[in-house]
């Protein structure tokens, strides 16, 4: 006889044999074949499904901040909870999870959150650790040009909120989101361990096998195969991409990417002040603009966009070089302090009359001075970089694996964090209406409403980028004109406050309609 039939399959699985003729390509099968005596039978095929082999709903690759909050929202949305989810990094810190404690040196590593951010962690149970530890939330945030020329100035007030932000550090978000996972009564299991290749098998209808099997789901084309470094061997319904900016699942999955490098690198720091502070800042420099960033305790973070020349020499320069440097920067370094009476702005826009913002009465403010270096200097390359597809069958892509931006504005994880949400609701929508969750008509969906808006902030801050790249005379009063509009003309910055919130899609709204 040349068929057999499958045994069942559990991790001490049986041999499933099926006849050469039936495969539909190499990849399908490793050959060697016994029958149910264990006699190997010459001229069948035979699919090897060891104990080594685990089948799941989804595997997430890469147990980051936006791979583990996809995760939580499995976890906390009813049609999602009872899924089987496995989670693939080898970051130690997913299964030897040290304690964080409050005199612990900041991470120079921070996220700048937004609302729309702090609502999804609340919603899926995460916000509650963050709580917990270090954090600051800043209702202001004061932005202006080394020229001396114009500022900006934001208050929450300004769209009647409390709050414009908060920033975390990385290892607080991803310890928190961690707690929160663990909590949950998510089936899920972590990897600690990298993917080393992935199938993913066309349907093929002429396989006889029993259905119910994992290997004929896999040549069935209904899983997709994940092979890891340590030698477990997985299927899942939906591989999730989450594993960064040089994303393997995306390399795997054959997914094209276009973009630039900006030939800028980020210096990061966590700095001390002698007070605390509770204001964002950011300065735009000839080389880069420099961000303040408050994150509690009187430490803030530092982050610095300059030329990799000079982001080499801060690196190496000693800490009190280093302070004295970062404090010029901030300070009257590269141009005098701007002033609201510049170019008699307040003249102006007198024909706004009582229609004002809050902030638009608020003077310049110089930013607190640093005192001391709290932390190591981190420098990375800046680039940009995004996937032309973010699905197809059985895999897509979120976060950096997704898309990667510039830092000017701190969106780049908020953008990762909305995908996290979206790709989750729509799972959940498949499984409403009984669609299989790794179709690409479904996935498509997520792409469908992700793509346009992260295409849209990564457009919008590109374009900051290239236009304070230049220092041109009539650019500069352009960049000017710019700032006085924000600050002085209340309905475009309660615009640009509600889209860096994440509350609304498009940086401006089509004001006529």
């Amino acid at each position: 006889m040349n068929r057999f039939v499958a045994r069942r399959l559990f991790v001490n699985v049986y041999c499933l044999k099926v006849p050469r003729r039936n495969l539909c390509s190499d990849e399908a099968a490793k050959v060697t074949a016994t029958s149910d005596s264990g006699q190997q039978r010459s001229g069948e095929v035979k699919q090897s499904f060891t104990s080594n082999d685990h089948i799941y709903d989804v595997a997430i690759v890469g147990g980051g901040v936006v791979g583990m909050a996809l995760a939580c929202s499995l976890a906390t949305t009813p049609l999602t909870k009872h899924l089987n989810v496995a989670i693939i990094d080898s970051n130690p810190a997913l299964v030897k999870r040290g304690c964080i404690k409050k005199e612990d040196p900041p991470d120079p590593r921070v996220s700048t959150v937004t609302p729309a951010t702090i609502s999804f962690f609340k919603d899926i149970g995460a916000w509650k650790y963050i709580e917990e530890h270090r954090h600051a939330y800043f209702d202001k945030m004061q932005v202006w040009d080394y020229t001396g020329l114009a500022y900006t100035r934001y208050n929450a007030r300004d769209v009647n909120k409390e709050i414009l932000g908060c920033v975390v550090e990385n290892k607080v978000l991803h310890s928190s989101l961690l707690s929160c996972l663990q909590n949950s009564d998510l089936r899920k299991t972590i990897y600690p361990s990298k993917l080393t290749s992935m199938a993913l098998q066309q349907s093929c209808s002429s396989i006889v096998v029993d259905n119910t099997s994992a290997t004929a789901s896999f040549t069935g084309g209904r899983l997709a195969k994940l092979e890891l470094s340590d030698g477990n061997n997985l299927y899942a319904k939906l591989v999730v991409g989450a594993d960064g900016g040089k994303s393997r699942v995306r390399e795997l999955a054959g997914f094209k990417t276009t973009g630039w490098s900006y030939s800028q690198n980020a210096v990061i720091c966590t700095v001390e002040h002698t007070i605390e502070n509770h204001c964002a800042w950011q300065r735009f420099l000839p080389a880069g603009p420099i961000a303040l960033l408050p994150i509690g305790d009187k430490f803030s973070n530092i982050v610095w966009t300059m030329n990799p020349e000079g982001a080499k020499d801060c690196k190496s320069m000693n800490e009190d070089k280093f302070v004295q440097t970062l404090n010029h920067a901030l300070d009257y370094g590269y141009g005098p302090h701007p002033n609201s009476s510049s170019w008699g702005a307040t003249d102006m826009f007198s024909w706004l009359g009582r229609d004002v913002s809050v902030s638009a009465n608020e003077s310049f403010e110089v930013p607190p001075k640093v005192v001391k270096l709290a932390s190591e200097r981190m420098v990375f390359p800046l680039s940009l970089k995004h996937a032309k597809e973010y699905a197809s069958k059985r895999v897509a892509l979120i976060g950096d694996a997704a898309h990667t931006v510039h830092p000017l504005a701190g969106q780049g994880v908020n953008l990762g964090f909305g995908d996290s949400l979206t790709l989750s609701r729509i799972i959940a929508q498949g499984i409403a209406v009984g669609t299989d969750i790794g179709e690409v008509s479904l996935l498509k969906k997520y792409e469908a409403e992700r793509k346009p808006a992260n295409i849209m902030m990564m457009a919008v801050l590109d374009g900051f980028q290239k236009a304070y790249s230049v220092d041109l005379g009539p650019l500069n009063i352009l960049r000017a004109a710019a700032f006085h509009g924000a600050h002085y003309i209340p309905f475009l910055k309660r615009n640009i406050i509600s889209y860096a919130s994440g509350e609304r899609k498009l940086p401006l709204p089509i004001l006529f309609s």
